[in-house]
């Protein structure tokens, strides 16, 4: 049992702004930023397909977000299973 009913409520704003923060940031760079190449205005304007239902099919540039989030990834992996071995935990 809490002393203070508050606190509750402050765990929860500690725990659920820096996520909502963290989301939106990272849906405005996943919007707006990209590998620029001399091709990719063109990428993503030009129709390469039209569905039936009269949607437009583009083969637009790689957002640079994930591509960063990728390499984080395969790094963090690489660097866990590096870092684990050479100091012997017992996982």
């Amino acid at each position: 049992m809490r002393f203070y009913d508050l606190l509750n409520f402050q765990h929860i704003m500690l725990y659920a702004f820096p996520a909502l923060i963290f989301i939106l940031i990272f849906g405005l760079f996943l919007a707006y930023s990209h590998f620029h190449t001399r091709d990719s205005e063109e990428r993503k304007n030009k129709i390469q397909y039209r569905f039936p239902a009269g949607i437009g099919d583009r083969y637009a540039p790689f957002p640079l977000a994930m591509s960063l989030t990728i390499i984080g990834t395969v790094v963090w992996a690489f660097l866990y299973i590096l870092i684990t071995g050479l100091l012997e935990v017992r996982i």
